[in-house]
């Protein structure tokens, strides 16, 4: 991928913010920063005084509100570096912080790798050109960013979500508390299914209401890798179908012993006369190696089944979302038309999945669906 410069002025000196082509077409998940002379004036082992400007501190906590998590690359020694942090108050704010001589690009890898978010979300800043040009040789769908350019960082389109929820504000949280899970497992001796069922898993799914609009149209532009059909949907297209007889959009959300994981699925799903046709099936990264994806899909099999209904799903192939199409013809589904892309599965719902014991599920406001 090819990359523009963008040049302004700071003082006498010019900076340049390293932007792909594509950047204005997505959104940043992930800010991976580098330490010395970036996040704090100064070199840690050179035992420089040091400090971090108030417009630092304003932007990492502005990215934290707005759902972006953050992490670190710093060729350091990983001790020093977090005693500082936790001094200047800050340690909290990075998931997954990578300290080592190793190149900063095996850094960015391996934090990519453990959030299980793509690397064309991620930004990286630093203010050696040599690092900046070594992560975008190895790395050339991050987004490269001069730290002398950090004003104007909170004004670019990439770092401003359509909308900030109060999941989006918790979401460094849902990451913090999914590290411990995976730390947990690591400790787990037995078989996975023990594992999941020491979790105490529930999973509520419901209507979608007016109330939760902003988080579903959220859920259809930030998650690519699970999702079906990449169909994004407005607040008021959302709204227009959680009025309509003829649709019914769903939400699901997830909690264990170790906290909530907040709302990690959306399905939207067109009802017909003789079937329901899956529009939109979503889930969020996180919960992918819970089996969660199945879970969803089986309640809403037997949704359509107590119906009365056969179901159809829509699938739309892209570079990500290969696990969905398995997950589809996993449960049962059958291909019924195929073209390029674009696929369309039908399951006629004669014999379902079983649903696994390690979690409850609830479905209140779903019993009197028709």
């Amino acid at each position: 991928m090819t990359a523009r410069l963008l040049q302004s002025n700071s003082g006498s000196s010019a900076t340049t913010v390293c932007l792909p082509q594509a950047e204005t077409n997505r959104q940043i998940k992930c800010v991976v920063w580098d330490l010395d002379n970036t996040v704090w004036c100064g070199t840690l082992l050179e035992n420089d005084l040091l400090s971090v400007s108030d417009d630092v501190i304003n932007i990492i906590r502005q990215l934290d509100n707005r759902g972006i998590l953050q992490s670190i690359a710093s060729k350091n020694d990983y001790a020093c570096v977090k005693k500082q942090l936790q001094e200047f108050g800050l340690w909290e704010y990075f998931l997954y912080p990578q300290v080592s001589w190793e190149p900063k690009s095996a850094a960015i890898r391996e934090i990519a790798r453990a959030l299980n978010i793509s690397l064309d979300t991620f930004a990286f800043i630093d203010d050696q050109e040599f690092e900046l040009r070594e992560v975008g040789f190895a790395l050339p769908q991050v987004l490269l960013i001069n730290s002398q350019s950090l004003p104007a960082l909170l004004q670019l389109a990439s770092f401003n979500p359509e909308s900030v929820t109060r999941e989006s504000a918790e979401r460094r949280d849902y990451y913090r508390a999914e590290q411990c899970r995976s730390l947990a497992e690591e400790a787990f001796d037995g078989p996975n299914e023990a594992f999941l069922a020491s979790l105490n898993m529930s999973i509520d799914v419901c209507r979608a209401g007016a109330q939760d609009l902003q988080r579903a149209g959220e859920l259809t532009r930030r998650t690519h890798q699970l999702n079906t059909t990449g169909y994004t949907y407005s607040q008021s297209q959302l709204q227009a179908f959680c009025e309509s007889d003829n649709y019914l959009l769903l939400l699901a959300s997830l909690s264990d012993d170790f906290g909530r994981y907040g709302t990690i699925g959306l399905v939207l799903i067109e009802k017909k006369a003789d079937f329901w046709q899956l529009n939109l099936f979503l889930m969020s990264c996180r919960v992918v190696s819970r089996g969660i994806g199945n879970v969803l899909l089986g309640i809403v099999m037997r949704m359509a089944k107590k119906v009365g209904v056969s179901l159809r799903a829509e699938f739309i192939a892209n570079p990500h979302n290969r696990l969905m199409y398995i997950t589809y013809r996993f449960n049962g589904f059958s291909v019924l038309q195929e073209q390029n892309e674009y696929t369309l599965f039908e399951h006629p719902l004669k014999q379902l999945p079983i649903l696994p014991a390690f979690i409850k599920v609830s479905t209140p406001e779903l019993d009197d669906i028709r």
